[in-house]
């Protein structure tokens, strides 16, 4: 992989439940609104789960990822194709963290930055 080794990790606060994360990171049609475009094979459940993989492009570059762990408040996407590392999003009520290590020619920090403003603005804010 060309690129050079990077790491990223931001931590936001929404006003929103743990239960509101879960759901717009593991349900499919939640986060198609506000992840970049993802490809998804033509066959996928509803939710994500374990192993379960989908693309996305960043303009000619395909990034591949395959769910690697998930537990309650916790999702590990292993990464392939333009970047070589992995992407991990924790949460609670109120607050949601992404942290993304890999090796990339893409500027990493720049993309998550603007995935979690993408996030943050899709969710209605919830009473916590």
């Amino acid at each position: 992989m060309l690129g050079k080794f990077q790491k990223s990790e931001l931590r936001i606060e929404v006003k929103a439940t743990e239960t509101t994360f879960r759901d717009y990171l593991l349900d499919i049609n939640k986060l198609k609104c506000w992840f970049f475009p993802l490809k998804f094979p033509k066959k996928s459940p509803q939710k994500l789960s374990l192993n379960d993989s989908f693309s996305f492009y960043l303009g000619l570059i395909e990034v591949k990822n395959k769910v690697d762990f998930i537990d309650s408040n916790c999702i590990r996407f292993i990464l392939s194709g333009g970047i070589d590392g992995y992407q991990e999003w924790t949460w609670g009520d109120g607050w949601i963290q992404s942290r993304l290590e890999g090796i990339s020619v893409l500027p990493l920090n720049l993309g998550q930055t603007f995935n979690l403003l993408r996030l943050k603005s899709s969710i209605k804010p919830n009473i916590i």
